[in-house]
């Protein structure tokens, strides 16, 4: 009798149990709908953003946020032309009809006083509004768009100019940290190459010599590893678009780890909404998943994460215009400085790391048109969203 409770009790706990564990994964699923929704509803907004600057800045007229100036930018320039004739065209009849009843007006004035004194006083008065009429319909729509080009020209021109001064400004400050993290990343190794070899010739029979040649061949291969991720990085590189699945990219960078994720004991979780169809350089999106996933195979090798794992998820967006990808695992994290730099050329926090490797990843995500994104929690793990347009409309690209 003892013994069928205690069976009846460990079975009820084994449903509570996967009852449990249900609720969590469900929970876990909509927690990351919901990232993803907020993330699809923030890069909507950009996108927005985007769309009304871009407009302002094709309209560039002042009344551009005005009814006339949005049915204006809807028009082909055609139309705008034919539109601003028949404008001058009407100021002219105006014109035209108010000069004609002038003279007609002083002409009958003449006939019926006989008075030229009476006839010139009217028409000194009137000739006033005649005057102002000439210069508002004839001479003041030209002189008005030669100062609107003119001063437009001058703002565009200083816009311009100090677009590029903050450009350059900014390219000399990324050019001027990766001269020194070059010349960082490749000065160490040599000169501790250069130290070992002194030593080799201060005593060439020394026993110890052949541990300083390795430690120095080690090295060398350091500065070889370096210049060659840098080439990498620098050298744009043609890209050959095809269709093909996300979730084939994964199986196939999954396969390139198998015994390391076999022999670490790392669960891996997959989960896919859709299959990821899109358009782009299978290979290089291949080596972004494989970069990402060696990333987190390292970090739970390094922090011994109890019961480490790593999720790898695809879906859509609502629209069905785009593709995700989330490579997250459970490791230690990284702390909010750390986080900001981590897309910076070599900067790593690995003793044979070259720091290349998600420079790269984000460079080969951005020539596809899309975006790599980055969110972590110390001790709670890291995650990454690489997000694709599915049809990028194109064959050949350099990355």
């Amino acid at each position: 009798m003892r013994n069928r409770n205690v069976e009846r009790e460990e079975s009820q706990q084994r449903k509570r149990r996967r009852k449990f564990e249900k609720q969590r994964k469900e929970q876990r699923k909509l927690e990351r709908r919901s990232s993803q929704l907020e993330r699809d509803r923030r890069r909507l907004e950009r996108q927005e953003d985007r769309l009304e600057r871009r407009r302002h800045a094709r309209r560039g007229r002042p009344n551009a946020a005005t009814g006339r100036g949005r049915r204006q930018a809807g028009r082909t320039p055609e139309q705008r032309a034919y539109l601003e004739a028949r404008q001058r065209a009407n100021l002219k009849m105006g014109f035209a009809t108010h000069f004609i009843t002038y003279a007609s007006v002083l002409a009958l004035i003449l006939v019926a006083s006989r008075s030229l004194r009476a006839t010139l006083i009217v028409a000194m008065a009137w000739g006033i509004g005649i005057a102002v009429h000439y210069f508002a319909a004839i001479i003041a729509p030209d002189l008005r768009k030669r100062w609107v080009e003119r001063e437009v020209g001058r703002g565009v021109e200083q816009g311009v100019t100090q677009t590029r001064k903050v450009a350059e400004t900014r390219r000399n400050e990324s050019m001027e940290k990766l001269s020194a993290s070059i010349a960082h990343e490749i000065r160490n190794p040599i000169t501790a190459a250069k130290s070992l070899v002194q030593q080799m010739g201060e005593d060439p029979v020394a026993p110890e010599n052949i541990e300083y040649a390795e430690v120095a061949l080690g090295e060398l291969d350091r500065v070889e590893r370096s210049i060659s991720h840098l080439l990498k990085y620098a050298r744009d590189e043609e890209m050959h678009s095809e269709d093909f699945l996300l979730s084939d990219v994964i199986d196939s960078a999954l396969e390139t780890f198998r015994d390391s994720i076999v022999s670490r004991g790392i669960r891996i979780e997959r989960e896919a909404d859709s299959a990821g169809a899109m358009r782009g350089d299978i290979e290089k999106i291949r080596r972004v998943v494989i970069n990402l996933v060696a990333n987190a195979v390292d970090a739970l090798e390094q922090s011994n994460t109890h019961d480490p794992r790593i999720e790898l998820v695809t879906g859509e967006n609502l629209a069905g215009t785009n593709v995700w990808l989330r490579v997250a695992d459970n490791g230690p994290g990284m702390e909010p400085a750390m986080l900001d730099e981590i897309f910076s050329p070599f900067y790593t926090t690995k003793e044979a790391g070259t720091g290349l490797g998600l420079a790269i990843s984000k460079k080969i995500v951005e020539a596809h048109d899309g975006t790599m994104e980055a969110q972590s929690d110390l001790g709670r793990g890291t995650e990454f969203v690489l997000t694709f347009p599915k049809d990028r409309g194109m064959s050949r690209r350099t990355v």
